[in-house]
C-alpha cells in the first residue's frame, strides 16, 4: 500500500493515471507520515519517499530512505528474493 499526503480525490486521479494496482492511504494530517519519519511537522509540504516492508508478524523487517523512484522496484524486489 502506499501513503499520500494528498486527497482522495488526488489519490484516484493519480492511481488512474498511473494505473497504480495498490491501495493508497490519504494522510492529509500527516499522522502516519510523521510516526514514520516522512516528514518532521503537521504541515510539511512533501513527504520524503521511504519504502517499509512489513513482515507477517507485522514488523518492519526493511526501511530504505531516500527512495529513487525510478530503481526502486528493482532494488527492492532484489533484496527480498
Amino acid at each position: 500500500m502506499g501513503v499520500s499526503f494528498d486527497t482522495l480525490e488526488e489519490n484516484a486521479a493519480f492511481a488512474k493515471k498511473y494505473e497504480f494496482p495498490y491501495p493508497l492511504i490519504c494522510d492529509t494530517a500527516r499522522d502516519i507520515g510523521m510516526k514514520y519519519h516522512a516528514c518532521d511537522k503537521p504541515d510539511a509540504g512533501n513527504a520524503r519517499r521511504i519504502t517499509y516492508v512489513v513482515g507477517p508478524d507485522g514488523r518492519i523487517t526493511h526501511a530504505v530512505e531516500n527512495v529513487n523512484a525510478a530503481e526502486h522496484p528493482g532494488l527492492l524486489l532484489a533484496g527480498l528474493i
